[in-house]
């Protein structure tokens, strides 16, 4: 069953592309991922599909229904969560306040179900020792934690993560890389950009490369990452070349 279906879609501010005709669809329970330059418009493309840019033109399906105009409020409600690049937790609350919040607001749960997500994501996430900690004094790991934490409160059943492993020691990433296997193996779809390649190619099923706003290829994983297109594209970004 396809989850997401991205038909033809575009964004633009004034004369800048950000986003040129993307289309790519998700099938429930699987894994894709996003590689590409920074600027590529990467980041616009996981907005116009939560729903916090309107596109200019094209078509966005969720679990079988038109969301291209849905606000974001209601697309989190229907099962798309998502991380942000960089985490902003709200500092001055305990770790398990900020995934409460998640909760609450991302389910339109009852206050008891809430806490019950609450407490289970924190347990998933590897954050249950950390539940009364401030979230501003969380390590670099922990808040990307946090920020995954706070996505999977609202019980998605896709779960977009931006860039979560950026600035992580190896050690740090392979734990992260477990915790995203295991989301995965309760049956949530993810779609995961990253420039760090051998994390993705640890976890999803597919990746698709976006350079000036266009898709330029979609495929399995470790070919798609050879193709002499993407290795030019690449040259000079970050990450580890697709056999490392």
């Amino acid at each position: 069953m396809t989850i997401l279906s991205v038909e033809e879609v575009s964004k633009r501010y004034g004369a800048l592309q950000v986003t040129d005709n993307v289309s790519l669809s998700l099938e429930a329970g699987d894994a894709l991922g996003i590689v590409g330059p920074n600027g590529a418009g990467k980041t616009t493309l996981f907005n116009l599909i939560a729903g916090t840019v309107k596109p200019n033109s094209g078509r966005i399906a969720f679990d079988g229904v038109d969301v291209t105009h849905m606000p974001a409020r209601e697309r989190c409600h229907r099962g798309i969560g998502r991380s942000f690049q960089i985490p902003h937790p709200f500092s001055g609350m305990t770790t398990y306040e900020n995934v409460l919040v998640g909760a609450a607001f991302g389910r339109q749960a009852s206050e008891r179900a809430s806490e019950g997500r609450a407490v289970a994501v924190l347990e998933l996430t590897g954050l249950k020792r950390k539940a009364n900690t401030l979230a501003g004094q969380l390590t670099l790991l922990e808040r990307k934690r946090l920020e995954m934490a706070r996505a999977l409160a609202s019980d998605p059943k896709l779960l977009l993560l931006d860039e979560i492993a950026g600035g992580l020691t190896e050690p740090e990433c392979a734990e992260l890389i477990e915790t995203i296997r295991t989301v995965q193996a309760e049956g949530v779809s993810i779609i995961w950009i990253e420039h760090v390649v051998h994390a993705l190619l640890a976890v999803v099923d597919r990746i698709a490369v976006i350079d000036f706003g266009r898709k330029i290829a979609d495929g399995e994983p470790q070919a798609t990452m050879a193709s002499p297109q993407v290795a030019a594209i690449y040259m000079g970004i970050e990450g580890e070349p697709a056999h490392g």
